[in-house]
């Protein structure tokens, strides 16, 4: 059947897609317009099929918390080049991931997190909003790293989310407050949230370290073990959030700007882009 102008602009404007490819779809579906946008959807996954080795080592993190939220999630979302990094429907689908993880039944995979529903779209899966993304953008998407905290979260997103964002995982405070300690992760980059949290092995090596120096610098066995000691102190005071010198006011804690906020810390997720 002759596919009219109006038919193909329609198509047009609900996909995004060029002009010609629309008209294709359409004379191959003899006009019918929702069939022509399943047809175009298995054309695209054809073409993604053919590309989805290629490397995706730009992106960005899309991040849903409210410290008076449900639950906070930050979700990895890679792509090909820079500049899609900062395309509208690359950032939504970004941010609609982070809040169908944080909102939904939750997710142990990329795959069973696609698989369910667009908060942004109606009827779609963020499956489909991906791939007719990928129909108009012709760029690999790779969903990586993600994850979830329940309760309420506080988030900071270093350049608008493209090179590293951070979740906090909060009980009390304010969002205001969750963003700053936010900021603060990103700069400072802690290891760990308490002592407690600190790895092991990193806490002997160490102190092996600071007690070989001790050992070298002359000074007597039995005061070594408490220069070591007090010596840990510092290495807590550089390494653990809630020991580090708050950036915004470094005659405090970060813990004790928390406490004094009404805030207290649970845990945190800080991600840099390339760096698993």
């Amino acid at each position: 059947m002759a596919v009219t102008a109006a038919a193909v602009q329609s198509l047009r404007k609900k996909t995004g897609l060029p002009l010609m490819e629309c008209k294709r779809a359409l004379t191959e579906c003899d006009g019918d317009e929702d069939a022509a946008v399943q047809w175009l959807r298995e054309r695209g996954a054809q073409v993604l099929a053919k590309r989805a080795d290629r490397e995706t080592s730009f992106g960005r993190f899309g991040i849903y918390a409210s410290v008076e939220g449900p639950a906070g999630a930050i979700v990895e979302l890679k792509c090909e080049s820079a500049p899609v990094t900062q395309n509208e429907e690359f950032i939504q689908l970004a941010n609609d991931l982070a809040q169908q993880l944080a909102l939904g039944p939750g997710a142990a995979t990329a795959d069973e997190l696609l698989s369910q529903p667009s908060p942004s779209q109606d009827g779609v899966t963020l499956t489909e909003q991906k791939d007719d993304l990928f129909n108009r953008v012709r760029e690999v998407f790779n969903v990586g790293r993600m994850h979830r905290y329940e309760g309420g979260c506080g988030a900071y997103s270093h350049n608008s989310g493209t090179v590293s964002g951070v979740l906090l995982s909060v009980e009390g405070g304010d969002d205001t407050l969750a963003k700053d300690i936010c900021m603060h992760v990103a700069a400072m980059r802690p290891k760990a949230l308490t002592v407690d949290e600190l790895s092991e092995d990193d806490v002997a090596t160490e102190r092996k370290v600071l007690r070989e120096a001790a050992l070298k610098e002359g000074k007597p066995e039995n005061i070594v073990d408490k220069m070591v000691d007090g010596r840990m102190r510092n290495y807590f005071a550089e390494t653990v959030l809630t020991e580090q010198a708050f950036v915004k006011d470094d005659k405090t804690t970060v813990g004790k700007t928390a406490e004094n906020g009404g805030m207290t810390i649970k845990g945190f997720t800080h991600w840099e882009l390339g760096a698993e």
